[in-house]
Order: C-alpha cells, then sequence, then structure tokens
C-alpha cells in the first residue's frame, strides 16, 4: 500500500505570514493545501525555536526567512514533530543556521525510513517530486529521550517524545502550558492520516495514538495547532479520540465476527463518511482499519 495520490493537488508550498495564536507564539498556516504543515515560531527573549519545516529546501528556506525575520537576530532552534517528508524534509536549509534538536526515536527512525519515504513521496506527483529535488538528510546537533526544554528566555518550551503512535518518533511540543504542537497525532476536519503502508512501513501504533491522545487531553492546552488544518483548542484531540476509538470498537467487532480485512475497511469507511461528513480525505480510513485489524487491538 502507498499514501494516497496527490497528482492534481497544488504545488506543496508553505506561503504566507505567521499568525500570532498566543503570545510570541506563531503558526504558518498550511492553508489546507496537501502535503503542507503548520508550521511553529516560538519566540523567546533570547532564542527562538521552529517547529516542523516543510518539503524541501524550498520550503525550508522560506520558513528559516520567516524564523528570522520574526527572531530578529535570536539563536534559533529547529525540532520536528515527526520525521515525515512533508514536516521535516526541508531540515537541511537549517543547519549551521541554527541548532536541531531531534528525539533519539525520530533520529533513528529517519536513518531507517528517510530515502524509502523519499522515493515514495515522489511518486505522488511530479509538483511533489520538484521539491524533494536534491533534499538530503541532516542530524540534530543535539538529541533527547524523555523531555527536553528548551530554554528560548522567558518561554516554557517542553519537548516531549509520545511514539510509538503515528510514527515511532512522535513528538509533541508545548508551550507555556497552554499552546499544544501535536503535529500528525491531530488533524483538523481531515481524516488522521494512519501511515500503515506494507511492506514498507507498519510501524503506525493505532491502539497506543488514542492512549497518547487521553495524555493530551489531561493536558488540557488553551491552543491546539495540529499537524494540518486549522488551530483549535482541546476540543480537537477529543474529535480525533473519538473517530479512533470508533474506528478501533467497529474494527475489533467486524473482525472477530470473520469480517476480511477489505470487506471491514470498505463497511467502516462508509459509516466515517457518513459520521463525520465535513471531514476530508476520507480515504485515510481505510488505512486506519487496517492498521487496527493488525495491530494490537487485533491480538
Amino acid at each position: 500500500m502507498a499514501p494516497p495520490d496527490r497528482a492534481d493537488a497544488p504545488a506543496p508550498l508553505v506561503r504566507g505570514e505567521p499568525i500570532e495564536v498566543s503570545e510570541g507564539v506563531f503558526v504558518i498556516p498550511d492553508n489546507r493545501v496537501p502535503i503542507v504543515p503548520n508550521v511553529g515560531i516560538v519566540v523567546g527573549e533570547h532564542a527562538a525555536l521552529v517547529i516542523d519545516t516543510g518539503i524541501g529546501a524550498r520550503n525550508g528556506e522560506y520558513v528559516l526567512e520567516q524564523a528570522r525575520r520574526l527572531a530578529g537576530g535570536r539563536r534559533l532552534f529547529l525540532t520536528l514533530t515527526h520525521f515525515h517528508p512533508e514536516h521535516g524534509f526541508g531540515a537541511h536549509a537549517f543547519k549551521g543556521a541554527a541548532t536541531i534538536v531531534y528525539n533519539a526515536a525520530q533520529r533513528a527512525e529517519l536513518h531507517r525510513k528517510g530515502a524509502a519515504y523519499a522515493d515514495m513521496f515522489r511518486g505522488l506527483s511530479p509538483a511533489v517530486a520538484a521539491e524533494l529535488d536534491g533534499v538530503h538528510f541532516v542530524d540534530p546537533e543535539v538529541t533527547y529521550t524523555g523531555e527536553a526544554e528548551v530554554d528560548l528566555g522567558g518561554r516554557k518550551v517542553l519537548l516531549r517524545e509520545v511514539g510509538p503512535a503515528h510514527t515511532v518518533g512522535d513528538q509533541v511540543v508545548l508551550v507555556d502550558d497552554r499552546v499544544l504542537f501535536g503535529g500528525d497525532l491531530l488533524e483538523n476536519r481531515m481524516f488522521p492520516i494512519a501511515p500503515y503502508f506494507p511492506p514498507h512501513d507498519t510501524d503506525v501504533d493505532a491502539d497506543r495514538w488514542i492512549t497518547v491522545l487521553d495524555q493530551l487531553l489531561a493536558l488540557a492546552p488553551a491552543v491546539v495547532v495540529p499537524g494540518h488544518g486549522e488551530v483549535s483548542d482541546a476540543t480537537l484531540i477529543r474529535d480525533v479520540r473519538d473517530y479512533l476509538d470508533h474506528v478501533r470498537t467497529e474494527t475489533t467487532r467486524l473482525r472477530d465476527r470473520g469480517t476480511t480485512e477489505d470487506e471491514a475497511a470498505e463497511k467502516i469507511g462508509d459509516s466515517a463518511r457518513s459520521r463525520w461528513s465535513t471531514w476530508e480525505h476520507p480515504e485515510w480510513t481505510s488505512f486506519a482499519v487496517r492498521a487496527f485489524y493488525n495491530g494490537h487491538s487485533a491480538a
């Protein structure tokens, strides 16, 4: 299996002015363009942190330009919510310009899967392939396990590894205990992206993903920045959790009745389209069903 075709989508370019969503916390919105993430820039008294880069050098350079403008000479840090191409394959634009920080699992996952994901994404569309031209991977200057605090000055910024869930190396960023950057653990008005791509990648842990969302709900953030879609609040975490729990419950029920994986994907996909009729990209439900069918909840 491979990601859904995106041949008709516009070029995956991070564009637009950063929008301040909380004091000193900015988001360059994805504008609901496929293969474009929400990009964060957090500005403290003496340093600034960039969260995600977009795909390829052109996007990375644009994000770096916006970060430098907001930082005004402050030291720069870069971190990624996870290794996937649209979130981190512009990181080489920051080499030498920022201190790059990954968790250890994320760095290892990039080493294992980065080249294959680049090839897979090149097949999505000529526009995506163009952005990946000349892409190369860079190692972080700093790695951590568990949690790490980034000192920006006058601002509490916590990096926390929470994978495996969407990916093995998932990371959330919590700013001042009120702004949460969730990466692709969360999407707004889009069906969550379950990267279940056998035989290439089956590491998504859909069952644990729900546990992670419960943990994020307990943080009670006032502002929630998803990987894709509009900035929201903690109700977004609940919405995604309820969807995944529905898919898990229905997948388990149908599997236990002897329904095949393909039949379960079709049935649950139809019901999800009806129940979440305002969400985009319903094709991702099939991937979520297959992840649950073959994962921990199917044991």
